[in-house]
């Protein structure tokens, strides 16, 4: 029963020394988000760097405010409720993954066709509002979901998110300038890990990003690092966002948009399940926040965020035990939608990296990604851990195609050209499949190897037959190779045949074994009679 509402229960605008380590480490990560925007959307849909300022980044700004304004409300309310203060705000801000994948998979090749950004960046708010509108409804059914997934098929997803696209990125980044880097990630975990305390009651990330800063002008003062702030950016001024409904109802009736809904929708199945795994994640990690408002806070941002003229969805970032094991509550969560909001309209995001080297704030981000890994363990029941290790495999795969590809477009080639000389080296085509849909995967494996060790194959076998028809229509392991890059394809039950097949023979296994469990129960207990 929750506890009884206390008078002495803290306010909405308190900040605790744990909030301003938690507010660095989210302020970093949706800095980089806009720092993306900023490059991406005029080297890849022709846009420029004004356009980008002053249609999208406003847009942008007023969803993460109102959304991480909501997200603190919420914890506040949780706290009164239950009558305690530990509570920690779900983190919010862009999709990185939508974020991509509206860009790369939409936006740009609609620009290369007709060289219109204009009609590229319309086709972006389709893509957002399309999303935003799917995660809203699928707040009807999130809760039954989260009833009926393990806890191991939910976690496991996020830690391979965490250990691979947040994680080892970062690591690489921060030891390729180690003398700025490295000692400021040591502090971080070491404090945490440890749950130090820091003289005068500092917060450790903001004395690591303080001393790396300090490290990184001192060496480049000596000519010991390069330049970091040698990037154009553009001049501070403020840019109100603008209404944008117009443009996008308007491109609901065009046939370009819904083109290109086998990138759309799985991208929202990918924010309706990643959020879930969020919830999941807090839940476990002792918030247990309410699943359909949650949601429909999700939905609404992205909404808001494309009739403002921001193609990019937001939503609940993983790394919430993350936040909770530095000390942050809810303020940090607000702050950073205020700071975030500010940058964003004044055009000001690439001028705050003109001071602090970015390797001087990944130790923060390190953190997160190894503390959602050890959670999807540790919160799992212990007999699950195989499940849990299950899991991360299709997040490896995803990771590994996208460090491929890099590396084939750095060396000016593609995928599609070189597919054929990877094996035996590389089983290349394999890596590609267990991509596809890898969030979806990465769910569904752990749960049939979770039912499996308690012995429940009827569950099991449901949720491979789940597998077999995602297989069937594309959702996963399906796509076409193109120059481009590696796509979506999606068919009425003949997307990944022979996916579907196995999936479908092992469901009929599974079933199998369910009856021969069964009859061999009662055989036992007519032996005992």
């Amino acid at each position: 029963m929750a506890a009884s509402v206390s008078s002495s229960t803290p306010s909405l605008l308190r900040v605790t020394k744990g909030d301003f380590d938690g507010f660095f480490g989210l302020f970093v990560d949706n800095l980089l988000q806009l720092l993306l925007i900023y490059h991406l959307c005029p080297v890849l849909c022709g846009m420029t760097h004004g356009e980008v300022t002053s249609k999208i980044l406003p847009g942008a700004a007023v969803s993460i405010l109102v959304g991480n304004f909501f997200y603190a409300w919420q914890a506040w309310r949780l706290a009164k409720r239950e009558g305690r203060d530990d509570v920690t705000a779900m983190p919010y801000g862009i999709n990185t993954v939508s974020l991509f994948a509206y860009i790369v998979f939409i936006m740009a090749p609609i620009y290369r066709q007709t060289g219109d950004a204009s009609l590229a960046w319309k086709a972006g708010l389709f893509a957002c509002f399309i999303s935003g509108v799917m995660e809203f409804i699928g707040a009807a059914f999130g809760r039954a979901l989260r009833a009926h997934a393990p806890r191991a098929a939910l976690l496991s997803s996020l830690a391979g998110i965490a250990v691979t696209f947040i994680a080892m990125g970062f690591v690489f980044q921060l030891f390729a300038m180690p003398a700025v880097g490295v000692l400021p990630m040591l502090l971080i975990l070491f404090c945490y890990a440890a749950r130090l305390k820091l003289p005068l009651g500092l917060p450790a990330g903001f004395v690591a990003v303080l001393l790396g800063t300090a490290l990184a002008w001192v060496l480049r003062s000596l000519g010991l690092a390069p330049d970091w702030a040698s990037g154009k950016v553009e001049p501070i001024g403020l840019h109100l966002p603008h209404w944008s409904g117009g443009d996008l109802f308007g491109f609901l009736t065009s046939e370009v948009g819904w083109s290109y809904m086998a990138v759309i929708f799985p991208m929202g199945l990918f924010n309706i399940i990643g959020s879930l795994q969020c919830l999941e994640s807090a839940e476990a990690a002792g918030d247990k926040y309410d699943t359909a408002p949650s949601l429909v806070a999700n939905g609404i941002g992205s909404i808001v965020s494309a009739c403002l003229g921001s193609p990019f969805a937001t939503t609940l970032y993983i790394g919430h035990p993350g936040w909770k094991a530095m000390g942050a509550r809810w303020a940090y969560s607000w702050m950073n939608g205020v700071v975030i909001c500010a940058l964003a309209l004044l055009g000001a995001a690439g001028h705050v990296l003109q001071v602090v080297p970015l390797e001087a704030t990944l130790g923060i981000l390190l953190w997160i990604g190894i503390v959602m890994t050890a959670q999807a363990f540790q919160a799992s029941p212990r007999p699950h851990a195989l499940a849990v290790a299950m899991g991360l495999i299709p997040s490896l795969a995803a990771w590994l195609l996208v460090q491929v590809e890099t590396t084939l477009r750095v060396a000016g080639t593609d995928l599609a050209s070189t597919a054929d000389k990877f094996a035996p080296n590389l089983y290349v085509y394999g890596v590609i499949a267990l991509s596809q849909g890898f969030l979806i995967t990465s769910v569904i494996y752990p749960a049939v190897m979770a039912f499996v060790i308690d012995r429940k194959f009827k569950a099991a076998a449901m949720w491979l037959a789940a597998a077999a028809l995602f297989s069937a229509v594309g959702l996963i392991h399906s796509y076409k190779l193109t120059p481009a890059g590696v796509e979506n394809h999606f068919a009425w039950f003949t997307a990944a045949p022979a996916f579907a097949i196995a999936y479908l023979a092992g469901a009929v296994l599974l079933m199998v074994m369910a009856l021969m469990k069964v009859k061999g129960a009662e055989e036992v207990e007519t032996r005992g009679e």
